[in-house]
């Protein structure tokens, strides 16, 4: 190991669950963080902190003010200028540590893209915000033999769980299948700043005992805790269930999806939506766009203001309405703008 690198990570060599050792094995390995949110932000922030050399950082998002609460990662000249997520940390990493190899993707993570995303990353970590791609990361990575690690936080309440095929029980065998009915989201229910780093940490610490080769520190359980009533819990996951139609049955319909509908977006009066499979020139559309309003345009996407409504739109023609949660009015918005 470098002189300067084994001065850097020096206090975390000086750990014994680590090492040298397990140094040299975060260096080489790679860690995809599926969201940057809440919690992917920490997560790559910490993970690159920590030395481990290779990120992949995929979101599908902006942004706003309104994420700087808990959203490690971003200051507010990154909100002015509606940076892209994944575009703002990736920079960010570079400036955090310049050893650690940081790909950003602004992208929606779906059954096209996962294999390209996640294929070749040694473990995922879940940023997400919706049941349903964390189905999708379920049935990749089951299907892949990939460890990944769940997490959620809502209000003050947060829950976290590794996942490691083959030894410890899938999100299926403990969540069948989404949950029904209305949940509540950081729009309706709010979300404390220190929850989301709770469980990030939990989740990054477990990603630290596995990918410096000590998987055999993580213990198959789910971890809930309050920060605000301060409760906390660890129960001992349910055992593996065979009929699990996922790493029991191996079925894998989450892998055969073949297009996703409207997304309205968790914790915003928003809606993701994508109706053509071609890209969009930026340049083109901006100049389409300016007659008829205010519009604001960078490398990663282009805003345009059309009140009380705004559109987000990105160069693989994926779009975010802001300003209605309804899925018919934000196509509407989308085939009179970009077409």
């Amino acid at each position: 190991m470098d002189p300067r690198e084994r001065e850097r990570y020096s206090r975390q060599i000086l750990f014994p669950g680590i090492g040298e050792r397990g140094q040299e094995a975060l260096a080489r390995a790679h860690a995809a963080i599926a969201g940057c949110g809440a919690l992917g932000s920490f997560h790559a922030a910490a993970l690159a902190r920590a030395g481990v050399g290779r990120l992949t950082i995929i979101d599908r998002d902006y942004i706003e003010p309104s994420n700087l609460q808990r959203q490690w990662l971003f200051d507010e000249s990154d909100a002015a200028e509606g940076l892209p997520k994944a575009a703002a940390a990736e920079r960010r990493i570079a400036r955090i540590n310049s050893g650690v190899r940081a790909r950003g993707v602004v992208a929606d993570l779906t059954a096209a893209n996962v294999q390209d995303l996640l294929g070749d990353a040694d473990l995922i970590l879940d940023g997400t915000d919706n049941f349903e791609t964390r189905y999708l990361i379920n049935d990749f990575a089951v299907s892949r033999g990939k460890p990944w690690i769940y997490g959620a936080a809502v209000g003050s309440y947060g829950l976290t769980m590794p996942v490691i095929p083959g030894r410890t029980p899938c999100l299926r065998c403990v969540y069948p299948a989404p949950p029904s009915g209305t949940q509540p989201t950081c729009e309706t229910a709010g979300v404390l700043n220190t929850v989301t780093s709770a469980v990030a940490s939990l989740q990054v610490s477990d990603a630290l005992k596995i990918l410096s080769g000590r998987a055999d520190m993580v213990k198959a359980r789910i971890t809930t805790f309050d920060v605000w009533d301060g409760g906390v819990r660890q129960i001992e996951a349910p055992a593996r269930e065979p009929e699990c139609p996922c790493c029991g049955r191996r079925e894998f319909p989450w892998l055969e999806e073949t297009a996703r509908p409207p997304v309205r977006m968790c914790g915003r009066n928003a809606v993701q939506i994508q109706e053509r499979e071609r890209s969009v020139d930026l340049l083109e559309l901006k100049a389409r766009l300016e007659p008829l309003g205010e519009v604001r345009a960078n490398e990663f996407a282009l805003r345009f203001f059309a009140p009380p409504y705004e559109l987000t739109v990105f160069p693989d023609g994926r779009a975010i309405v802001k300003g209605t949660s309804d899925t018919g009015v934000a196509r509407s918005l989308y085939a009179r703008y970009v077409g």
